[in-house]
Parts: C-alpha cells; structure tokens; sequence
C-alpha cells in the first residue's frame, strides 16, 4: 500500500520507506504556498485517478474546513475514514455548532459511523445531560460497505484503549446509536 503522508510542522515521516510518500504543508481550506486541499493534495500526490483510498486524518481543528471542501467525488473514494475531531466541546456555541454539523452531514452522505472513541488527552464538559469530549476519534465506512448495524452497550468500547494515564471518558447515551441513544 502506498502511504501519503502531509504535515507541515514537521520535515518528515519519524521513519523512511519507499512507500511513504510526504509533503510538507497542512491540510486547508484554500491551497497556498503552506497548505493544500484535500483535493490538491491527491492530484499533486498522484493518487491512483481509480480505486479505493483510506484517509486518517488529525489535523488540529481545521478537519470540518477540510471535509467541507472536499469534493463528493474524492468523499465517496474513501472507503475508510478515521479522523480525530477536536472542539468538540464547542458544540454549544452556535457558529461552530453549524460548522461542525455541516462537515458531519456532508461525511455521513456518503459514509456511517462504525466507531468513536472520547480521546481522554484534554477532558470533557457535561451540559444538559449530555458528556461531550473535546476530542473525539471517528471510524467511517462508505455506505456501500455497511452491513446490518450493530450497536454497542457503552463507550468507551470494552476493546478501546486510553490515549493517556487518566481516568477513561464515558459518554452519556446520547453517543449510542439506534434506540440505546435516546
């Protein structure tokens, strides 16, 4: 499998190998002379034109712009999409609520949740009753890949494991699909 890799605060992968193939600029909205879209980025990496892709991306709170600029051709090539979405615990506040919503609506057009993960690196607020973490790991599977639905009990899943040396983030039901959210 090919790997391509892109960060800007860094001058390279932390090790080399024929298959890893980096570029030194963030991930955008816009491509400048420091950053590239998520589009950009494929063609100036020659990426396969055909074929599935997998994308894992963390890329520090610019991960709604991003998704939001994607174009659905590139959305629907990605058979997997694991990203790392950060101020979650914004979700009260109305202008990133509506960024944030928009980025999601637009990912679960083309892709279902099949895991997330509350990241216990930073905390968690509750309000209203419900526990929001202000970082949260995502797994997505293309639509056309999903299978009956399973849901589970709980999160964190008994199979997850903690980001550090504190105390595990459990979410309120709210987080469960089907039924068991309500």
């Amino acid at each position: 499998m090919q790997v391509y890799l892109a960060d800007h605060s860094v001058a390279g992968p932390a090790e080399s190998h024929e298959r890893f193939h980096f570029t030194r600029k963030h991930l955008g909205v816009l491509t400048t002379e420091d950053c590239l879209t998520l589009d950009d980025w494929g063609k100036q990496s020659g990426v396969d034109v055909q074929g599935d892709l997998m994308l894992q991306i963390d890329i520090e709170g610019s991960e709604y712009e991003v998704f939001l600029g994607a174009s659905d051709d590139l959305m629907k090539r990605f058979r997997i999409i694991v990203a790392e979405f950060h101020l979650m615990d914004q979700l009260w506040n109305a202008p990133f609520f509506n960024l944030a919503s928009r980025a999601f609506s637009k990912i679960l057009q083309t892709h279902g949740c099949v895991h997330l993960h509350p990241n216990n690196h930073s905390g968690s607020i509750t309000r209203e009753g419900v526990t929001i973490p202000e970082v949260v790991e995502m797994t997505f599977l293309r639509r056309d890949r999903l299978q009956s639905p399973e849901f589970v009990e709980s999160l964190p899943h008994p199979l997850d494991r903690s980001n550090r040396d504190h105390p595990d983030l459990v979410l309120s039901r709210h987080w469960l699909g089907g039924s068991r959210g309500k």
